[in-house]
């Protein structure tokens, strides 16, 4: 049985030997992008390949297509063979703790048409804390072919956020912190505020202290979801990474199908004519 979501680091462990296993370490950190790839070289889960956000699963920024714009679906495709991911194969994804950036590889899998993806619950810090195995010997996957498979419905673009404004029967649902969805704060993006009718939801919210998923994850974003469908859901946050996290609680809940806005509120607010709102 595939895992599709969440994986449990005991699980792993349990699955060490089956050769159709990838694992691959998505460790980031804003404010110094090269610490994960430091960190992975010092030490990682072994056989894990190291996929950096900036440069393994983004495409350039151009300044009005966001701070993590996605990359074209055979640019991810040849990353994917790359790190030994092929059509046929179980990934396991994790970074330091909550999953927040390696939802995004998982997200990127599922938008071109691989579903055997999941994301360790606990990440690293639950790893080593039960105190597993380690390795710093860097990984080097044979490579894989992999066949993209695009799922154009997964995703919207500014143009469609733009189109559905104002319309009841959807749902925008913004990831980031509270203060920034307020507009109290902008410490990154070009305008504080949000989307105009969007709900805050955090990511952060999805896991406890020490970054595994709640139990009543689900009941929170359901309770966020209110009347209206998952499918009809548009998932946002800065820079359409932690907005993956989301997608990610509401696919683990059974609340299926939502979209993602990747562009989200650095492309957005990017653009002055757009609306904002706070508060």
């Amino acid at each position: 049985m595939p895992w599709t979501t969440l994986i449990e680091t005991a699980d792993l462990a349990a699955n060490f030997s089956d050769p159709s296993l990838v694992i691959v370490d998505c460790r980031f950190r804003l404010d110094d992008t090269g610490w994960g790839e430091r960190e992975y070289e010092a030490r990682h889960i072994p056989g894990a390949a190291y996929a950096h956000l900036d440069r393994d699963l983004s495409a350039p920024p151009t300044g009005t297509n966001g701070r993590h714009p996605l990359p074209t679906p055979e640019a991810a495709a040849a990353t994917f063979s790359r790190l030994g991911i092929g059509n046929d194969r179980q990934i396991v994804v994790y970074d330091q703790d909550t999953g927040a950036w390696a939802s995004r590889l998982w997200w990127m899998l599922r938008w071109l048409g691989h579903d055997a993806g999941a994301v360790l619950n606990g990440g690293f810090a639950k790893w080593t804390k039960e105190g597993r195995s380690l390795s710093s010997m860097a990984h080097r996957p044979p490579a894989a072919r992999f066949t993209a498979k695009p799922r154009a419905a997964m995703l919207v673009q500014a143009s469609d956020v733009g189109a559905r404004l104002g319309d009841p029967s959807w749902l925008l649902l913004d990831a980031r912190a509270p203060e920034r969805y307020r507009g109290d704060v902008e410490p990154i993006d070009r305008a504080a505020g949000h989307i105009p009718g969007a709900a805050n939801a955090p990511f952060a919210e999805n896991v406890d202290a020490d970054g595994v998923f709640r139990a009543n994850a689900g009941d929170r974003l359901r309770e966020a979801l209110g009347d209206t469908p998952p499918d009809r859901v548009v998932n946002y946050c800065g820079s359409g990474v932690t907005a993956c996290h989301n997608v990610l609680a509401l696919e683990h809940a059974g609340l299926r199908g939502s979209v993602l806005y990747a562009g989200s509120w650095s492309e957005w607010s990017s653009d002055p004519s757009r609306p904002i709102e706070k508060g």
